[in-house]
Formats: C-alpha cells, sequence, structure tokens
C-alpha cells in the first residue's frame, strides 16, 4: 500500500516503465517479487536483533506471565498430552494453537530459562521485519504500475526503510520483550506469508498462480490459529486489490472482475468469520460499556496509536481504562473531531494520493479489533495492539522516501533515514530494559500514571516478594482508593495484614476480595491460610478446594492443602498434594521442604533428608530446609 507514485489514469498501458535504463535490471524469483542480493535484508534483520537484544537478559513478568508459563505445567512439550492441551484449551480467553506449540519447542530446548523464550521472539521479530521488505519492494513495484511486480534497484532503500521503522518503533517493544505476546510474532508472520503469496497469484506468474492461491490461504488458516485478531485480512486483500493491484475499483462494485475478486476472497472470509465466532466463545468478554461510550474508546485508541507512532514517548505496559468512562470528556471529544477529520481526508485523499491512504486504510483496518469494540482487560490502549498495523505506517514512511528520491539526492534521504532509526532503535533498546523484570516494569508504569490501581497492586506483590511490606502496604492502600471494587488490591492488603501479624485485619480484606470476585483463587487460597491458623482446619481445606476449583493448576493451594493434613497428622494424605504442587512448578522449595517434614513426622528420615536437600537445590537461601537438613544429620 505505497504512496508517491501517482494512480495511472486509463488511458496510460499498464506495464510500461519510466525508469532509467541503469536502474532497470529485474529478475523474477517467487511470490515476493524479484530480488537483490541478500545484504540488505541480512542488515535489516540484524539492526532488528540489535535494537532488541537487552530481551535476552530479560525475566518472566508479574503481567500474565505466571498463568502462562510459570505456573502452566500443561505446554511443557510437544507430546501428545501437551499438544492435546494446546489445541483445545482457550486459556486466558485465547485460542492459539500454533502459538503454543511454538512455546512447548522452547521449554523443550529452553525448560524455564526466559532467555531461549525472548531469543525466539527475537528471531520471529525479525523474520518478519525480512518478509515485510520483500513486500515492500513488491508493492513499490506494483505502484509504479509493473503488473507483474518487476522489481527495480531504486525500490531497495525504501523498502528497507519501511520494514526498519516498523522492527525498530519503540511501539514493538510489549510485543517482542513480553514473552506472553509470542502470538503476535507468530501470527504476523503467517500474515505477511499470507499477503506476499496473494501478490503471486494476483500477478500473472504462469501455472504458479493456483499454488500461490493455496498458500496464501494456508498461511491464513496458521495465522488464525496463532492469533484471531487477523481476522481482517480479507478487507486488507480488497483494499490491495483496488491498490496497487488495480484489479477492482472501490467505487465499482458491480461487474465480472468484481465478481472474480469477491470470489477469490470467499473462503478468506469464511476463515476470519468461523474464528470471529470462535474467539468470542473462547474470550467470555466481562459486562460491556454502552455503545456511545465503546465509540469514544475506540476513537480514542485510534488516535492514540496514530499519534504515538510519531511521537513515541511515555510508552507503558499499562494505559489503564478510566472509572467511569465519560464519552464528553475532552480527549474523547477531540478524539472523535480527529477521527472525522481522518476520514474526511481519505475520502480526499483517495483519487489524488491513492498510496499514501492506502496505507491509513489498512493500519485502520488491521487495528480494528483491538480498538475496543469488545473490551478484556483493565487497558484502554496498548503498544501491542498496533503490531499488526505497524507494517502499513512502515510502508507508508518507505514510500515517502520513494517518492522523496525525484526530488532530492539519495545520500540525503540515506542521512535523514539513518537520523530516525538511530533515534528510534535508541529509544527501543532503552524501552526494552524496562521490561527487565516485574519491579522495573511496575516502577516504570506508576512513574507514567500514579492513579493506576492495578500498577500499584502488581507493585505491592512485588513489595511483599521481596519483604518490604511497609512499602507494601503503602501501594496496596493506595490501590483500594484509587479502584473500591479491585478485588486484587483486597487480596493485597490481607497479605500486608498478614504480614503485619494483623490476622482479623487480612481476613476482612480477603473477603471483601473474594465477595467481589467469588472465583478468586489466590484470595480463596489466603483466606484459608488464615483459618487453618487459627484452627480451623476443615473450613480452611474447602477454601483451598474452592481455589483450586478456580484454577486447578495453582501451586499454592496444592501446598497449603498439605500443610493442614500435616497439621491434622494426616501426613500420608499430605504428600499427593505436595506432587500436584510440584507438577506444576518443579522448583517449588516451600513443596519440597513441606513435604520433608511430612517425612520427618513419618519417621521417614533418610526420604525426608533428600527433600530438604531438593528444597535446598531449588533455593539454596531457605533457611528453614537448611535447618531441619542440620538437624536431621545431626541425629
Amino acid at each position: 500500500m505505497p504512496t508517491g507514485v501517482a494512480a495511472k489514469r486509463p488511458d496510460e498501458k499498464r506495464g510500461q516503465s519510466t525508469r532509467p535504463a541503469d536502474a532497470s535490471r529485474t529478475d523474477k524469483d517467487g511470490p515476493f517479487g524479484a530480488s537483490s542480493a541478500w545484504l540488505i535484508p541480512l542488515i535489516v534483520a540484524v539492526v532488528t536483533v540489535v535494537a532488541f537484544l537487552p530481551a535476552i537478559g530479560n525475566q518472566f513478568v508479574s503481567w500474565d506471565d505466571a498463568r502462562n508459563f510459570v505456573d502452566n505445567p500443561h505446554y511443557r512439550g510437544l507430546g501428545w498430552s501437551q499438544l492435546k492441551w494446546m489445541w483445545t484449551t482457550f486459556h486466558m480467553g485465547h485460542y492459539v494453537p500454533l502459538s503454543w506449540m511454538t512455546l512447548g519447542l522452547d521449554y523443550s530446548l529452553w525448560g524455564m530459562n526466559p532467555a531461549g523464550y525472548h531469543a525466539t521472539n527475537l528471531l520471529l521479530h525479525a523474520a518478519n521485519a525480512v518478509v515485510l521488505y520483500w513486500i515492500a519492494r513488491r508493492l513499490f513495484a506494483l505502484a509504479a504500475g509493473s503488473v507483474t511486480g518487476e522489481d527495480s534497484a531504486r525500490f531497495v532503500l525504501p523498502a528497507a526503510i519501511a520494514a526498519l521503522v516498523f522492527a525498530i518503533h519503540p511501539l514493538r517493544v510489549e510485543s517482542v520483550a513480553w514473552i506472553t505476546e509470542r502470538r503476535d510474532m507468530l501470527s504476523l508472520l503467517f500474515l505477511q506469508l499470507s499477503i506476499g503469496a496473494y501478490l503471486g497469484f494476483a500477478s500473472p506468474s504462469g501455472g504458479l498462480r493456483r499454488l500461490y492461491y493455496c498458500l496464501s490461504l494456508l498461511a491464513f488458516l496458521c495465522a488464525l490459529l496463532s492469533k484471531a485478531t487477523v481476522i481482517t485480512l480479507p478487507a486488507v486483500l480488497l483494499l490491495l486489490n483496488a491498490y496497487p493491484l488495480r484489479r477492482v475499483s472501490l467505487t465499482e462494485w458491480r461487474g465480472a472482475k468484481a465478481k472474480k475478486v469477491g470470489l477469490e476472497l470467499a473462503p478468506f472470509a469464511v476463515l476470519a468469520a468461523a474464528t470471529a465466532i470462535l474467539s468470542v466463545v473462547a474470550l467470555r468478554p466481562p459486562d460491556q460499556l454502552p455503545l456511545v461510550t465503546k465509540a469514544a474508546v475506540s476513537a480514542y485508541s485510534l488516535v492514540f496509536y496514530l499519534w504515538k507512532s510519531v511521537v513515541p514517548t511515555r510508552l507503558s505496559p499499562l494505559y489503564e481504562m478510566p472509572r467511569p468512562v465519560d464519552p464528553l470528556q475532552a480527549r474523547f471529544v477531540i478524539s472523535f473531531l480527529l477521527c472525522a477529520a481522518l476520514a474526511a481526508g481519505v475520502l480526499l485523499g483517495w483519487r489524488r494520493w491513492r498510496g499514501a491512504t492506502a496505507c491509513l486504510i489498512g493500519f485502520v483496518i488491521i487495528a480494528l479489533p483491538m480498538l475496543g469494540f469488545v473490551q478484556n482487560g483493565p487497558q484502554i490502549a496498548a503498544d501491542r495492539y498496533t503490531y499488526h498495523a505497524g507494517p502499513a505506517l512502515g510502508l507508508l514512511v518507505g514510500a515517502l522516501a520513494l517518492s522523496l528520491s525525484s526530488i532530492v539526492s539519495t545520500r540525503v534521504i540515506r542521512t535523514a533515514a539513518a537520523l530516525v532509526l538511530i533515534t528510534l532503535g535508541a529509544l527501543t533498546w532503552k524501552q526494552t530494559s524496562i521490561w527487565h523484570d516485574s519491579e522495573r516494569l511496575w516502577t516504570h508504569a506508576l512513574s507514567l500514571d500514579s492513579t493506576s490501581a492495578v500498577a500499584h497492586s502488581a507493585m505491592a506483590s512485588v513489595s511483599y516478594r521481596q519483604d518490604r511490606v511497609e512499602e507494601g502496604m503503602h501501594h496496596s492502600r493506595r490501590a483500594a482508593a484509587l479502584a473500591p471494587t479491585y478485588p486484587e488490591a483486597y487480596n493485597d492488603l490481607g497479605v500486608g495484614f498478614t504480614r503485619e501479624n494483623k490476622p482479623d485485619s487480612a481476613e476482612e480484606s480477603f473477603r471483601r476480595a473474594i465477595e467481589l470476585q467469588p472465583d478468586y483463587d489466590e484470595a480463596l487460597n489466603n483466606l484459608g491460610v488464615a483459618i487453618v491458623r487459627r484452627g480451623d482446619i476443615a473450613s480452611g481445606i474447602v477454601l483451598f478446594q474452592r481455589a483450586l476449583a478456580a484454577n486447578p493448576d495453582y501451586a499454592d493451594a496444592h501446598v497449603n492443602w498439605g500443610n493442614a493434613l500435616v497439621r491434622s497428622g494426616r501426613q500420608s494424605d499430605a504428600i499427593p498434594h505436595y506432587e500436584a504442587a510440584l507438577a506444576v512448578r518443579p522448583e517449588d522449595a516451600d513443596a519440597y521442604l513441606n513435604w520433608g517434614v511430612a517425612l520427618a513426622q513419618q519417621a521417614k528420615f533418610g526420604d525426608a533428608a533428600l527433600k530438604f536437600r531438593q528444597a535446598l537445590a531449588a533455593n539454596p537461601n531457605h533457611t528453614e530446609a537448611r535447618e531441619y537438613l542440620e538437624k536431621l544429620l545431626a541425629r
């Protein structure tokens, strides 16, 4: 969807080239068009990897990574049981079996070392950059009037600029540096392969056209199985048929050509519709905002993404939805007006600046599923929601460079592009480092929005894990004050009160969290611990059962259930719960410790010593495990 090349008038001969003779070398080699040496795509890949290199040292973060990986035994490997789970689960509201398969492969290669997962994310992102480079070259050639998409050396630099503006833009960081968003990289890779193959089909290519069509449809299916938000591809292909393929006109929908294109796109549309229905079933979206409010959020999101694409500063892992959303608030009214202006610009620009207009239309089409028509989660917008639409704006920048090449020297364009790309790369490097660990991530989020209840609650959890109880209580109280109906805030308050040895206040907080969310597994587990500590073991076990009914893979609930059974003298019954906890979290030192205690109480001292050693292997600083082991060895 390039710009900078005037649309051809009907009386022009299609396929004619106005290129100078010294720039006319062409050779056709597949659906992506002509290719030059692989040096440029290699440079694109290397620059992309370098910009995101800090991600390799990043950890799992407390932003869905725990439920997806740390506490999820089902994806670990590519055996039959794992594959069955991957192809049947709607885990956390998504049906993404192919993405899970790549993560299962990561586990087979790296275990629970996050560096391997980050490396795979980065390689997939670099692959997306390279594929976009080839697509850009083909689109620029088609826009120049080549029916077959014949390539030329003059498209190399603009295509590289398009690929790198997309690839090393700071808005890409959330998708690449967050392991949970593997689905973004994989789905875009298949989406771009589908577009590339379709371009090969739509251009005369002899007997290969049918093969390209089948490959395009297959790649689209794989994209849908990686992440459903690519469902707008049929509309993107229709746009490409209008420009630069020029096979149909957006103003004339009758006739043999339009019917032919419609039949070609019908299978894509059927796949997209089926996936959309499946996604709604999988997502089970919570209560939705009123229609007018949804429109306000969607308009704001679109303007937000376009603005951040131009000025990528103050990027956060969470742009929290305001409570409540007032559609008459200034930012929403301004967003409505800007969207109306954008629509008017598109209508007026289609005839004169068709390429630029097509890029903007493509951006909106691809971003549509992420604009808030179906709310899910605490965010009003998210950097990751620009990942699939990002190539459209990259193409716009690359095509601008192509247009300028006719009035300024290549050296000027290269210098300007280098300055822009260096700036983007530096911002991306810095933003990637923010995702290093949970504390750095949520500290950054709070530095940008001190009124975020979600960020305060997340920071409270980080503080409690590091024994900074006073700091954790500050964040918990702040979260509860900002969002009185936010259950996580009250659960965190309960944790803080427990650490301050205020059991009554802790119980009250846990009960309030459960009142707000009856199936809140963490609050049920924490209340169960509090009740067991005051001697009501049977009631505590009931709460552990409820927690596991809500989340069968909740290792802590199994450990605490086992501890309650040990307290009541049922050591043998407790051991299966420790085993279940370790199946979920193999490095759970507390599970080994308590298993060892249960064995020691049964006078199985040799087995108990082994469990204490395993606890120390999982956590060499585990003081209790060391003390128990020393006591056994001193017997």
